[in-house]
């Protein structure tokens, strides 16, 4: 028998994140996700500014018998507000549901084994290492060619007892999957509260937050790393060539992406003091030829 379900959906503003997400998550809700607001493109933003949009919803999915007046009213007392910010509830029957957050984002196979799969869905494939990753907050499902690309590299690696950096995590899938793939532990940095509130919650949905390290700022990265992800835009890529490579084990791993092919070139000359690289991989999404890099820190 099918049963309803509600959604609470309301504009963040200058609303903190994390404060709206605990007092959803007190109210019971099933899930809290992110999402863009203003249907504004995220251009290539200079290094310490967000990468994330500047008008976010943020969207609760509760069951049916839910109180979300009181969820309002303790969201104004809570958050000192005198109003709320623009909000919604929609009631969504079980397919309804489905189709909402299902319908651009299907179980998505990586290499030979790594599938990132929404919640509920399964590849049918005995020996698949899989993420459960549900579409909400934009950055990072692996639709995009930048993050598949890392995706399948990960798939190659033999991680078994070695640690991961993922430099700009987004909804840190990466360091999730390195995780699943065998990594003992990851640190997943991101420079945005939503990226941060999401990793945790990813990682916490896959049974691997014992194991992540989840922080907001590259000044909390302590040490070197077998393997380390920058998945970012070439710009800070270059700019960060210097700190990036500090954060790389002697003989680790390097995998850069979210470089246009005409900018390969001066992100291999930034890292050249540091990285010897393998031949670039590309890959065209959207009439656009994006790609990876990746490379072995020399020893000193």
């Amino acid at each position: 028998m099918s049963r309803e379900w509600r959604q609470f959906v309301m504009n963040l503003e200058s609303l903190n994140a994390e404060n709206v997400e605990a007092i959803f998550m007190q109210h019971g809700a099933c899930s809290v996700t992110f999402s863009d607001a203003g249907d504004k493109p995220v251009l290539e933003p200079a290094p310490g500014e967000t990468p994330f949009w500047g008008e976010t919803r943020i969207t609760g999915l509760f069951e049916s018998d839910a109180d979300l007046e009181a969820l309002a009213r303790d969201l104004r007392r809570m958050l000192d507000l005198a109003e709320l910010p623009g909000h919604r509830i929609v009631t969504l029957a079980d397919r309804d549901w489905e189709r909402e957050w299902l319908k651009d984002f299907g179980p998505m196979c990586f290499g030979e084994r790594l599938w990132v799969c929404p919640t509920g869905t399964h590849p049918g494939d005995a020996g698949a290492v899989i993420v459960h990753l549900d579409p909400g907050l934009a950055f990072g499902t692996g639709t995009h060619a930048t993050t598949a690309m890392c995706l399948e590299w990960l798939d190659t690696l033999e991680l078994d007892g070695r640690n991961m950096l993922d430099y700009g995590c987004g909804s840190g899938v990466l360091a999730i999957a390195a995780l699943k793939l065998g990594c003992s532990r990851a640190h997943a940095m991101d420079i945005d509260v939503q990226a941060v509130t999401a990793t945790r919650q990813n990682a916490a949905h896959n049974e691997v937050d014992d194991r992540l390290t989840v922080t907001a700022g590259a000044d909390t990265i302590d040490g070197t790393f077998d393997v380390v992800i920058a998945n970012i835009l070439a710009g800070p890529l270059v700019e960060l060539a210097e700190a990036i490579s500090s954060h790389v084990a002697p003989e680790g791993l390097l995998a850069l992406s979210g470089i246009l092919d005409d900018q390969v070139d001066n992100v291999r000359d930034a890292y050249a003091p540091w990285l010897s690289f393998d031949e670039p991989e590309f890959r065209v999404q959207s009439g656009q030829t994006w790609t990876r890099l990746t490379g072995r820190k020399r020893q000193d």
